[in-house]
Parts: structure tokens; sequence; C-alpha cells
């Protein structure tokens, strides 16, 4: 039983930590080299990896959709520590709006504009910084989603994600707010419950063993009178 508890806390957990990492925003240092609009089959289970930004999307089958072609800075910690190199990374272009993640994204075109603008080459480059979510798979043909660019001056520059630092701790704090709510309705409320049922299974265990008592009693007293 234990090891099932302690299975299913794992799963539990990985399940979050997948969410959280898909949908969290992420920064990557970037150099853009082009942006294009293709046309996407909507027709299969990677429909979970677009974007639903209205509800006519959700019943078509394929739509245009622009990308974002770039040279993206190599990191190692989920993007904390810079590496030497790089290597490609293409951005699909959607609006999330209302739906979720809740990005409330609406401004694609303008987006487009912004990386049309800073596209550069190797020999002069034009750095910036990609706020995204999601996952690239090439498999799958799955693409981050990006929510906003911004240029910077060169692929250097320390990102620090306030949000996702203030999210975790507004979640600590949450979840420590929640338990100690759960531990005094407990104390105050549960415990005294139990403390109660338990009171009254006693007296009742304590009332069945008397009343069987008596009956012993009765029952010896008959076989005292048939061994006379």
């Amino acid at each position: 039983m234990r090891r099932i508890k302690i299975a299913f806390r794992v799963t539990v957990f990985v399940i979050v930590g997948l969410l959280l990492h898909y949908t969290l925003p992420q920064h990557d240092i970037v150099r853009v080299v082009n942006t294009y609009q293709e046309r996407q089959d909507l027709n299969d289970w990677t429909r979970i990896f677009w974007a639903r930004p209205d509800d006519q999307s959700a019943a078509l089958i394929n739509r245009d959709v622009q990308f974002i072609q770039t040279v993206k800075q190599r990191t190692m910690l989920l993007g904390f520590i810079p590496r030497e190199g790089t290597e490609v990374m293409v951005y699909r272009n959607e609006d999330t709006g209302w739906s979720w993640p809740f990005y409330f994204k609406f401004d694609t075109a303008n987006l487009q504009t912004e990386a049309d603008d800073l596209v550069s080459t190797a020999d002069d480059p034009k750095w910036a910084v990609m706020t995204h979510y999601g996952w690239r798979n090439e498999y799958i043909s799955a693409f981050p989603n990006a929510v906003a660019i911004r240029p910077v001056e060169g692929p250097d520059v320390t990102i620090i994600p306030w949000f996702n630092i203030f999210f975790f701790i507004f979640v600590i704090v949450a979840i420590l707010f929640l338990r100690a709510m759960w531990r005094q309705f407990r104390e105050r409320s549960v415990d005294p419950l139990l403390d109660a049922a338990g009171h009254q299974i006693d007296e009742v265990q304590a009332e069945v063993s008397e009343r069987k008592g008596r009956i012993s009693r009765w029952l010896d007293t008959w076989r005292e009178k048939d061994k006379r």
C-alpha cells in the first residue's frame, strides 16, 4: 500500500511538473533568421499543441500559422546558465485569446512585425529575448508559441524569470496557508469528532464485554447445577 501511495504521488508530481514546464513562460536569447507563414493540418491528436484563439478555429481542419525561425543561444538548467554555441529553434506565432494557457495574446501581427524588424545575419547579428511557452518536438511537429520579443545588447545578457519566481513563491505560500488551515480545521472539528467516535466505540465495546460477562456467569451457574 505504501508503494502504491509513493507511485501515485510521484506520478502526480511528474504530471504537474510537465504541465508547469509546458505552460509557464520561458526566455531564450535568439537571433531572428527569417519569418514565414505556412498552412498546418489540425486533424489529429497533435492539435493539442496548437492554440485555439477563437471558437471557429476549433472546427477548422487546417489554418495558416506564422512562424519565426531563429538561432538560439544554448543554455542549461532550464535556461538559467548560458553555454557556448548556438542551435536552431523555430517558434510558432499564434494568438491564445481567452483560451488556455491564459496569456491573453492578441497581437500576433505586431509580434511578427517586431520579429521581421530584428532579422539579421551572423556577420551583423541582432540579439533578442524571445518569451514563449511550449515545447519543440520535430517528430510530431510541435513548436513553442512565441509570446513576446525584445532586443538586447548581446547573447550574454542575463535573464531573470521574475514571473516564474513569484509564481512558485505564491504557490508555496498558498500550500503552506492551506496546510495551516487544514490543520486548524482538523484540530477544531475533525479530531473532536474522531475522539467522540472513539469514546463511543470504547463504550459500546465495554458494554458488549459486560453483557458477555453476564451471559458467561449465567451459563456458569447452570453448569454448576448440572454437575450436582
